[in-house]
């Protein structure tokens, strides 16, 4: 992967810039899985660390703002120069935030470009390396709708120091950017709880060196004292918080120095056994607040059930039996029957006591201004409630009053509508089974080797998995999982890597080669060295990217938020009306009196029918619609191999008609071979090869490798082979290279490094050039003392997939247009073959963000498709940018979409999974629209006048909760995505997939 870092620095013109060997060697050491997304839009001016692929965010001043249009224009002038990241144009305080990489743009040249709009602009100075942004995330108890995560929202981004927050509702969490500078985790919390919801912490975000430990046992005043003192002896702890209360030890320490094995040694050897420790999982904690907040609701329904049973019996059943009738018609007091004493007694702890979560739901809500669902039910049940209590009074009171009670619909309801809570829950639960099925992939145990000073192995014993600790050995035997990230440093296997990267052949491993934890050994033992532990694992790092993506709001939930805001407010006027006007009819004999059921007067009709449009309403269905379906679209993307960041990328992924495809490295193999080799001098080969792998050793460039690795071949079993001295090394990028060998000049590289350096190429030079570039193939010259001596040609070879998927792609009216730095030769050659008619040859970075700006500019919505660091202007610049898994950090981390399995059809199965969950979300809208609009009328009674329908309130009740649970399952239904049928006939690697 290294080695595809400095693909744009020498021969073929890739790009303009060179990476340093440090900067190469860091890029190969660390994993090639995204670590995180790209960075809030809202995150403060704040800049990267790197070499070519720094990223750095800038403040400007501009006066002359008057409004959006303004703003607007400047945006846009900005987004056009090549190199941004983003920008945002502040009208209210005349600010422009642009995040860019400075090394295809500067900010003097962003300030012109604001000028040339027609405004004045300064570069603010702060002290922006000062600044650092945290990401916390928070389980939030007591959500019931789009209101609900609103509110908790908007109380985050009011905390001083919160840059971002995102509140799912669809999985009870929060995840918060904050500037630890300004605010603290307690702070965010305390934001929370004063909005009446309960916030626990997941994680901070402060420390990735920091473990939490669960202790069983006691822990007096004097234990927890030598807990204390007994860790902070040891080497590399930083910091330790003991909770008594939750028996949890919260500890900062440095990797290198320390790990979690020696901790627990410390803490249970202090309580002479009667201390067990374990590790306080995150995930652990999650599923105990999924399962608690299922079993609430379980228990909740099956007590209200118990009580409704009775209620209902004696209201619906009991009362058409002779026998049981008279009984229940006796009366106590009064007109007070025994039917209703016994359903005044049964629904009060139903309505107070197991509904008692809606008031508090209610209050919490009321109190900040909002109306939530739980408004809704408190309003309902306590108007059947309160009315059949005041029948019940009058009854008890009077001599000759006849009323009818409500208690069965009070209790009714509210058992309908913890039943679909349940159901709710239950399915939310679901939505997240691929992020537990990632973590599942790590092994629960792993065979640990110790060694004594002189290296030999003296112990082997199994531990915990999580006690793995940075450069332990861990011994996989043959069908085992890997435990952590690391290389081999015995043995030799295959391994299964294909839940990790897709790759469906197992891959060789011996001595020295890298292993990703959570991937199979088929065969042959090895002892690993383990280099990435805990979040720093590969796999860690997609759970955390999964994880923040369904996270992430798509933009078209922003249509159920401003709905949420008017719907419950409108749907307590339409409950009004809707009594009122039955009400007035009945005084005023606007219908027949034989329309009144004879157990009922006039008011009552009215009543049932306000209460019945007041909970038929569900405004849950609506804040479910999205998030449900992007965390089950997120979540079957991951487990197809294709990484998406987030509901933007998934939303924006479907509208996609241009796909700009770099060429190395993604149309081809990003391996180059020598495939021939052309002297024009009487000489040996090996001693031709001799020369010019000693020159070419020196580049780091993929055609120098391809070069040096062919050379190899002439030295045989020889290993470690040493070329001649090279002397007075000089790359020229994107031409080639030269320098002295022996006493001889030597020139390795393009036609132009040639000809430049005053080499005269022969006519036999230039045909066998020309026909390299007419068979896709790129000729590079040799010179031996300014007299050019053979040709060699060398070979990318193109993906077996490239010209069915360009094909398949046209067929989904997708343009396809290919990108290059290569030559116009070889970008035609490469083009024709897959099918592409579009072509931007001999292009540096900055001018392939050009071209899709271009094509942005003429109507398309453009993914770029790339896997290089010169690529990422261009993915940052495209609507969606998506990196091939094997490529650079940086690419990765610039795109949206991270196709994990390096094989183009992926592209088409992103493309198509965002269709299809699109879809999904729409059709969700559908439901949870549809049935308010015709749900709504049918409950106020739109019916009764023509068929005598209607629609009594537990029923509303029942439709209501069973909305929600529609829209979840509905979502749920993505879980059986299946990729395009066309795409299991496509030859893939050489192996065709059936």
């Amino acid at each position: 992967m290294a080695s595809k870092a400095f693909l744009f620095s020498c021969f073929n013109g890739e790009g303009t810039s060179s990476l340093s060997s440090s900067t190469s060697r860091l890029l190969s050491s660390r994993p090639r899985y995204p670590s995180m997304p790209k960075k809030p839009k809202a995150a403060p001016p704040e800049e990267e660390k790197g070499e070519e692929g720094i990223k750095k965010a800038a403040l400007f001043s501009v006066v002359g703002l008057t409004c959006a249009a303004c703003a607007g224009s400047v945006e846009k002038a900005v987004k056009r120069l090549p190199g941004i990241h983003d920008a945002a144009v502040d009208v209210l305080n005349n600010r422009a935030q642009v995040v860019f990489y400075p090394a295809f743009v500067s900010e003097e040249q962003i300030r012109e470009t604001i000028e040339d709009v027609g405004f004045e602009a300064a570069l603010i100075k702060e002290d922006l390396k000062e600044r650092s942004i945290l990401v916390c995330r928070l389980q939030i108890k007591g959500m019931t709708c789009t209101s609900c995560s609103n509110t908790v929202e908007s109380a985050l981004l009011a905390v001083d120091g919160v840059q971002k927050a995102s509140v799912a509702l669809a999985t009870q969490e929060a995840e918060i950017h904050y500037d630890p500078k300004i605010t603290s985790t307690n702070q965010i919390l305390d934001a929370v709880d004063k909005t009446g919801f309960e916030a626990i912490m997941i994680a901070t975000g402060e420390d990735r060196n920091r473990i939490e430990l669960k202790v069983d046992g006691i822990l007096d005043e004097n234990s927890v004292m030598m807990i204390k003192n007994s860790l902070q002896g040891l080497p590399g702890v930083e910091d330790i918080n003991i909770d008594t209360v939750l028996h949890k030890i919260t500890i900062s320490y440095k990797p290198d120095q320390t790990g979690l094995r020696k901790f627990i040694e410390v803490i249970e050897s202090i309580g002479s056994g009667s201390l067990k420790v374990s590790i306080y999982s995150e995930e652990g904690a999650r599923e105990m607040h999924r399962n608690e907040e299922i079993n609430q609701y379980y228990w909740s329904f099956l007590w209200s059930l118990i009580f409704t049973i009775p209620v209902f019996l004696t209201a619906m059943v009991f009362m058409y039996i002779p026998g049981t009738k008279d009984g229940l018609d006796r009366k106590v007091v009064n007109m007070l029957s025994v039917g209703e004493l016994i359903r005044w007694i049964l629904s009060t702890p139903v309505q107070f006591v197991i509904g008692r979560r809606f008031y508090t739901g209610s209050y919490k809500a009321l109190r900040h201004g909002s109306a939530n669902m739980d408004v809704l039910i408190a309003l309902g049940t306590n108007t059947a409630y309160f009315y059949s209590l005041y029948s019940v009074l009058r009854a008890a009171t009077s001599q000759n009053f006849k009323g009818t009670d409500f208690f069965e619909t009070s209790s009714m309801l509210i058992s309908f509508i913890l039943l679909g809570k349940y159901l709710e829950v239950l399915a939310k639960g679901k939505t997240s089974e691929a992020i537990a099925k990632l973590m599942n992939l790590a092994p629960e145990t792993a065979l640990l080797l110790t060694y004594d000073s002189e290296g030999n192995m003296i112990n082997e014993r199994e531990i915990d998995s999580q006690l793995i600790q940075k450069n332990d050995v861990i011994k996989v035997l043959p069908g085992g999982k890997v435990a952590s990230d690391g290389f081999v440093i015995w043995g030799q296997s295959y391994v299964n890597e294909s839940m990790i990267t897709g790759e469906s052949r197992p891959v060789a491993k011996r001595k020295g080669d890298s292993v990703i934890g959570g991937t199979v050994n088929e065969n042959g033992v090895l002892h690993v060295r383990a280099t990435h532990v805990g979040s720093e694992s590969a796999l860690s790092q997609i759970v955390r990217l999964v994880e923040s993506a369904q996270m992430t709001k798509a933009p078209i939930q922003k249509f159920s938020d401003r709905i949420s805001k008017y719907f419950v407010p409108l749907v307590i006027v339409l409950a009004f009306v809707t009594w009122f006007a039955w009400f007035l009819a009945g005084k005023l004999n606007g219908y027949p009196k034989s329309w009144i059921p004879h157990s009922m007067d006039s008011f009552q009709l009215a009543l049932q029918f306000g209460i019945s449009v007041m909970v038929i309403a569900c405004p849950c269905a609506l804040g479910l619609a999205t998030p449900t379906a992007v965390m089950v679209g997120t979540g079957v993307g991951a487990s197809q191999g294709v990484l998406i960041k987030g509901g933007q990328a998934l939303e924006s992924a479907h509208k996609v008609n241009c796909i700009v495809f770099d060429k190395t490295g993604t149309l081809t193999t990003g391996k180059p071979v020598v495939v021939s080799t052309r002297l024009l001098r009487n000489m040996v080969q090996c001693d031709f090869y001799e020369i010019v792998a000693a020159v070419e050793a020196n580049s780091e460039h993929p055609l120098a490798k391809a070069i040096v690795q062919y050379a190899g071949k002439f030295r045989g079993e020889e290993e470690n082979h040493v070329w001649p001295e090279a002397r007075d090394f000089v790359s020229i990028t994107g031409k080639g290279v030269k320098a002295i060998v022996g006493n001889k000049e030597i020139i390795v590289g393009n036609k132009s490094m040639i000809s430049d350096a005053g080499v005269c190429i022969p006519v036999e030079a230039s045909e066998i050039l020309m026909e390299t570039e007419e068979m896709a193939q790129t000729g590079i010259i040799v010179s031996i003392d300014r007299e050019v001596v053979g040709v060699i040609a060398i070979s990318d070879p193109l993906k077996p997939d490239a010209c069915d998927v360009i094909s398949f792609l046209g067929s989904m009216k997708v343009k396809s247009v290919m990108v290059t730095g290569d030559n116009w030769g070889t970008a035609n050659a490469i083009a024709k073959e897959v099918g592409i008619d579009s072509i931007v040859a001999e292009a540096k970075p900055k001018e392939k963000a050009e071209k899709v700006k271009e094509l942005q500019m003429a109507g398309f919505t453009v993914a770029m498709v790339g896997d290089g660091i010169n690529d990422s202007p261009a993915l940052v610049s495209a609507d969606v940018g998506m990196a091939i898994g094997a490529g650079t950090d940086i690419a990765i981390e610039a795109a949206d979409i991270v196709l994990m399995k390096s094989n183009l059809e992926d592209v088409i199965t992103a493309i198509d999974l965002s269709r299809k969950t699109l879809s999904r979300i729409r059709m969700n809208y559908v439901w949870a629209l549809g049935y308010n609009i015709m749900g709504i009328p049918i409950a106020a009674g739109a019916l009764f006048p023509s068929t005598g329908f209607r629609l009594p309130p537990w029923v509303a009740g029942a439709a209501m909760a069973a909305s929600s649970v529609s829209v979840v399952c509905w979502s749920l239904l993505l879980k059986n995505y299946r990729r395009p049928k066309e795409l299991d006939s496509l030859q893939m690697r050489g192996i065709i997939i059936n």
